[in-house]
């Protein structure tokens, strides 16, 4: 598409027009300026009339984004010019109209959102273009449901009662049911895990409402049973049955952070969130039990072990390439020292070393 792509009078990129600036800048440091105008940005997407309406706005609008969507960002602006009959002829591949329409999602872009999603819904896929949309699309929510719905046309009614049963009872903080017990919650959860990880109809039931509404309604209250049954603790001694029920507490909590948190991206997210945390959390604490051995708040080893072995389990379960960005930061300095990643570092990279090392001393022994 030509940069000056738009009508005679106001033209994306025309310095002699703009009244604004738009600053894209990535997470390497790429940064690139491009000349626009107000009026064509508040039309046509609400998050550009509200960021533009901020009186602290001067003439510079900067937009976050990443090496993958860097050239989706710059498409969807210069697509922001066309007439609205002309859009759908914007888009030339599959890739281009996905990666344009996560964009206009996150900048409220209605217009190109309705246009990819046509586009989308029309033109045919390759097998591995079907396997990315399913992915991707299940994440915009509602939006996204005519482009799921080409792919799997199916009745997700009775799919989806199942899967809010299954959440109900697995994050049911009233006690056991009799005469199942425990045992009910604890098939629950495992009926959970299997759908999130092995029934195909599973990315349209997620992106339903209904189905997001009741995960948060079951992750808010076993939030609140566990501070309901953390503030007597904290007050007085510990007795058997208290314990017990934090134990159940913790262990839903584990499990329930664990399911949202079961795809690799948030997997990262997770791990970059905790690490840092964890690496200032423990030497404060110390410092704090050298000064007062009353102090109430410690990490004994067997806690600092637990939490060590999660995180590894963690690091060792990702794609080789988030991996290495994880430990290329651990081995940074003093973050060497806790928690110990030298296993998950054993574990991602020994083998490659040993394959590299030794195949050419392999290829020279005479058979």
């Amino acid at each position: 598409m030509d940069e000056h792509t738009g009508t005679d009078s106001i033209k994306f990129g025309d310095p002699c027009t703009s009244d604004i600036t738009i600053c894209l800048k990535n997470s390497n440091g790429r940064q690139e300026l491009f000349h626009s105008h107000s009026s064509i940005l508040k039309s046509n997407s609400t998050y550009f009339a509200d960021r533009l309406s901020d009186p602290s706005f001067k003439s510079c609008l900067e937009i976050e984004c990443t090496d993958v969507n860097y050239e989706h960002h710059l498409k969807l602006l210069k697509c922001l010019y066309l007439p609205a009959g002309s859009l759908l002829d914007a888009w030339d591949c599959v890739r281009s109209a996905l990666g344009v329409l996560q964009v206009a999602v996150v900048l409220c872009c209605e217009s190109i959102v309705n246009s990819c999603i046509r586009y989308l819904e029309a033109v045919p896929w390759e097998e591995n273009e079907e396997e990315e949309i399913v992915i991707l699309v299940s994440q915009l929510g509602p939006i996204g449901m005519p482009i799921l719905a080409r792919i799997q046309p199916v009745d997700l009614l009775a799919t989806k009662n199942v899967f809010i049963s299954a959440i109900r009872f697995a994050t049911s903080v009233n006690g056991p049911c009799p005469p199942f017990g425990d045992e009910l919650r604890t098939s629950a959860q495992e009926q959970v895990e299997y759908m999130l990880g092995d029934d195909e109809d599973m990315p349209l039931v997620a992106a339903d409402n209904e189905v997001k509404l009741e995960t948060r309604t079951g992750l808010a209250k076993t939030f609140s049973s566990f501070e309901r049954e953390l503030s007597p603790l904290l007050e007085s001694d510990i007795c058997d049955a208290a314990e017990d029920r934090m134990t159940q507490c913790l262990s839903d909590l584990e499990w329930m952070i664990w399911e949202r948190h079961s795809t690799s991206p948030r997997r990262v997210q997770l791990l970059n969130s905790w690490l840092p945390f964890i690496r200032k959390i423990k030497p404060i604490l110390e410092s704090m039990n050298n000064k007062d051995i009353e102090f109430p708040y410690k990490m004994d080893e067997d806690l600092c072990q637990s939490i060590e072995g999660a995180i590894v389990s963690l690091v060792s379960a990702l794609p080789s390439n988030d991996q290495a960005d994880i430990l290329a930061d651990w081995m940074n300095g003093e973050q060497l020292k806790y928690p110990d990643l030298s296993e998950a570092f054993e574990f991602q990279f020994v083998p490659v070393f040993l394959f590299y090392v030794l195949l050419p001393n392999v290829a020279c022994i005479p058979l």
